[in-house]
């Protein structure tokens, strides 16, 4: 069976439920954008059904859109493959908290939204997303700081640049070996490992850079480590501080690429499918500043028609930050392509947004970072406190980068020993990470 066959059977499943988003308020939207309209703050009302609640504020403050026609993403083939081979096995504990039985793959490739466990079965298909299913390394990429508004200045008032952005998945590996599962995985139970890191740049955060393991067992929280420059000292975080920005809104490990919060300390709901703009296939890499917004997000990017799986997650654990989260799941990448999320007042608090390419490489002018098929990389995103206006805007990878190979993604750039918090504290104080090799 074919990825197509399998996103249209979610998709036919999900049809019940979109009369209950306004599907009559949606396709009169949905008929009023056409390739090759520019929106902005003068005409965002033709969009404010076709964008999220946070999102729709972005255009008002001068966020351009430039619609194009809908591209088709397809999954890696050596993913798909998986998918057909293991999904049949697949289920969820008797409690509805954890996998089981799960190799590789997608692990439920048909979610009908009459199922009281949708919700979960949609995250636990955005964990085990084809965008990277065994290991990938983003070298260099960097995030500045500025407060949104229509033809607001650019100027930024905090910036910084990180070596690299790296994980290692010891459970669902479907290209580099060991496959489909590290043995390493028997002894540990860590579904995968992820290293953000070091900073480059400002000079008094230099080498810093924090590490996290993400585990199989349902009631086991994360490990994640920070190491601090000048301390010299390791530093074990709990999962409540994880949830909030530590400084800066681009370093909340609980949303790394849009969301990697633990499932299992989550209710969640699907609330329906809906077609919605989204930003998967812009041309331009590194991306573009936005000059119109003061360079508070990504544009004048491409924005098509998709559809999103639309997921309430409502955290089940202490001194969480946010109330609950709305999270905007592409239905054919797997990929969580917008998060609103909310205060403890119910009010919206913050908007995350990432932008997307499709191509063979991530870069045109790549040399090494080359696949034999096109796959999704996310070359931007942003956080916007919406109660404030203050964003962090992210460049994957960095404007400033003259080596274009930038994502390597299941090509065994990285392994398990990138990731001992040890080692990683040692390099970085021997200058080996901090000169970004």
């Amino acid at each position: 069976m074919n990825s197509s066959l399998f996103r249209m059977q979610i998709h036919l499943c999900a049809i019940a439920i979109t009369a209950l988003l306004g599907a009559a308020v949606v396709s009169t939207a949905h008929a009023q954008v056409k390739p090759g309209d520019i929106i902005g703050p003068d005409n965002a009302a033709k969009v404010k059904d076709l964008v999220s609640p946070g999102q729709y504020p972005r255009i008002i403050n001068g966020m351009t859109l430039r619609i194009v026609p809908t591209h088709r993403i397809e999954w890696p083939p050596p993913y798909q493959e998986a998918t057909e081979k293991y999904s049949a096995q697949v289920r969820l504990s008797a409690d509805h908290r954890s996998l089981v039985g799960y190799v590789a793959g997608e692990p439920f490739p048909t979610v009908d939204v009459n199922d009281p466990d949708a919700g979960p079965k949609v995250m636990w298909n955005e964990m085990f997303r084809p965008i990277s299913s065994d290991d990938y390394d983003l070298r260099y990429y960097d995030c500045e700081s500025v407060y949104w508004g229509k033809n607001r200045r650019y100027s930024p008032i905090w910036y910084v640049t990180v070596g690299h952005y790296a994980g290692y998945n010891e459970v669902g590996r479907t290209e580099v070996q060991p496959m489909p599962i590290d043995p390493d995985f028997l002894q540990t139970g860590r579904y995968y490992m992820t290293f953000n890191g070091p900073e480059l740049s400002p000079a008094n955060e230099r080498g810093a850079f924090e590490i996290k393991f993400r585990y199989a067992s349902p009631s086991r929280f994360d490990d994640l480590w920070s190491w601090t420059p000048g301390a010299r000292r390791l530093r074990r975080q709990t999962y409540q501080i994880n949830d909030s920005a530590t400084g800066t809104q681009a370093y909340d490990p609980n949303h790394w690429e849009g969301w990697s919060g633990k499932n299992e300390f989550y209710d969640f709901k699907l609330l329906g499918e809906k077609p919605m703009l989204g930003a998967v296939a812009v041309s331009e890499v590194p991306d573009r500043v936005c000059q119109t917004d003061g360079g508070a997000s990504h544009c004048t990017d491409e924005w098509e028609m998709r559809r999103y799986l639309i997921i309430e997650a409502v955290p089940k654990y202490a001194q969480a930050l946010y109330s609950k989260e709305i999270v905007y799941i592409d239905s054919e990448a797997d990929f969580p392509m917008v998060v609103d999320t909310y205060d403890r007042q119910g009010e919206i608090f913050k908007n995350y947004t990432s932008w997307m390419a499709y191509n063979d490489r991530p870069e045109k002018a790549a040399r090494i970072a080359i696949y034999p098929f096109k796959r999704e990389f996310q070359v931007g995103s942003s956080t916007v406190d919406l109660q404030t206006g203050f964003s962090t805007v992210c460049y994957h990878p960095s404007r400033d980068e003259q080596n274009h190979d930038s994502w390597f993604i299941n090509m065994g750039a990285v392994d398990r020993n990138w990731f001992v918090p040890e080692q990683a504290a040692a390099a970085t104080e021997g200058g080996r990470w901090v000169s970004g090799n």
